[in-house]
C-alpha cells in the first residue's frame, strides 16, 4: 500500500508535463490558410484540420495539439510566424 502515493504523485507529474497548444480565432486569416498551416505545421490530418478551423471559428479557440512544451514549441512560432494567433498552456 505504501507505492499507491508514490503512483498518484507520478500521475500528477506526469499531467502536469503534458501541455496544450491552443489556437484562437482572429479576423484576418482564411480557413484555408488556417487548414493548410495545421497540416503542414502540426501534422493533421485535412479533416481534423478542417474540424479545427470550424471550432475555432465558432467556439473561439480549439486545442490543436498535446504534448511536452519542448515538442509544442516549434510548432507555436511556426504558426505564429503563419500569423496565427497560438499559445500554450
Amino acid at each position: 500500500m505504501v507505492a499507491q502515493p508514490k503512483e498518484k504523485h507520478q500521475l500528477k507529474e506526469k499531467a502536469k508535463k503534458e501541455s496544450v497548444l491552443v489556437l484562437y480565432n482572429d479576423d484576418v486569416n482564411t480557413f484555408d490558410h488556417v487548414i493548410d498551416c495545421l497540416i503542414a505545421i502540426c501534422d493533421h490530418s485535412p479533416e481534423q484540420a478542417e474540424q479545427c478551423a470550424y471550432l475555432v471559428h465558432y467556439k473561439g479557440q480549439c486545442t490543436v495539439k498535446k504534448g511536452s512544451f519542448e515538442a509544442l514549441k516549434p510548432m507555436k512560432t511556426a504558426l505564429l510566424e503563419q500569423h496565427l494567433s497560438v499559445v500554450i498552456k
